[in-house]
């Protein structure tokens, strides 16, 4: 249990931060993180890191998540960001896996296509509207169906 005054403290000094998107281990994030530039400590850019969540800590300033990607020739590279760090810029997530482990720790030991992670919306297909196209809804009760003889019979052409 956290002390009430520490925890009181917390409330007060993080609720003025940026919120940080939902996201869970399983979920493939890009992270912008600031790295200070040579001896100016004025001067920052961003640097990318896209990875697969493995870890995700909740809490307020012991809160961190663990990204793991797999970099130059297929050495893994696991980087643990502090969740209020003001050096995380922003976090985009890119893609919601579908996993039953709050810690993804066992794909250290896999590579290739063992190390996938199934899409949480994979298999719905999304409903694309054709630009253009005005469709109007179809009333079924008035749509007329053809018998079975009808359908078997070909249709001959008239010339």
């Amino acid at each position: 249990m956290k002390n009430n005054l520490i925890t009181q403290f917390e409330q007060r000094v993080f609720s003025q931060r940026k919120t940080l998107p939902t996201f869970r281990a399983g979920d493939t994030v890009r992270i912008a993180y600031k790295i200070q530039e040579g001896a100016d400590k004025a001067k920052f850019r961003l640097q990318q890191f896209e990875g697969i969540v493995i870890r995700f800590r909740k809490g307020t300033a012991d809160g961190s998540f663990t990204v793991r990607k797999i970099g130059a020739n297929g050495v893994g590279v696991e980087r643990c960001f502090p969740l209020y760090s003001p050096y995380v810029d922003s976090v985009e997530v890119l893609a919601s896996g579908v996993v039953r482990r709050a810690r993804l720790y066992y794909l250290r030991d896999l590579a290739g296509k063992a190390a996938r992670i199934r899409s949480r919306f994979h298999g719905r297909k999304a409903m694309v509207a054709v630009p253009g196209a005005e469709q109007q809804p179809v009333d079924m009760s008035k749509v007329e169906l053809a018998s079975a003889a009808e359908a078997e019979k070909p249709k001959t052409t008239a010339e």
